[in-house]
């Protein structure tokens, strides 16, 4: 049951996170989800790092959609489409 509640978690996070995250991001439910759990990850091992949870605890709603945000920055850095003006595919 755990993980069930990890996949409806991660598909809530991440739903937000493409709400807050200005521009289009075009990607499917399973990448949706990818993105809420890798968000929630990101955080715990982040405010671990800075201290501000204790070994074994896991971020909150808010932190995990903030490291959802910035991994959908990170993915849209590194999935990035050709211009309209590049000449190359022609």
């Amino acid at each position: 049951m755990h993980y069930v509640w990890m996949v409806i978690i991660g598909l809530i996070v991440g739903v937000i996170a493409k709400f807050v995250h200005p521009g289009k991001d075009n990607m499917g439910f399973l990448l949706t989800i990818v993105i809420g759990i890798g968000g929630s990850v990101l955080a715990t091992f982040l405010g671990g790092m800075l201290g501000m949870y204790k070994e074994g605890e896991s971020a909150g709603f808010i932190m995990s959609v903030i490291g959802a945000v910035v991994l959908l920055i990170v993915y849209g850095m590194v999935v990035k489409k050709p211009s309209s003006g590049d000449s190359s595919s022609t």
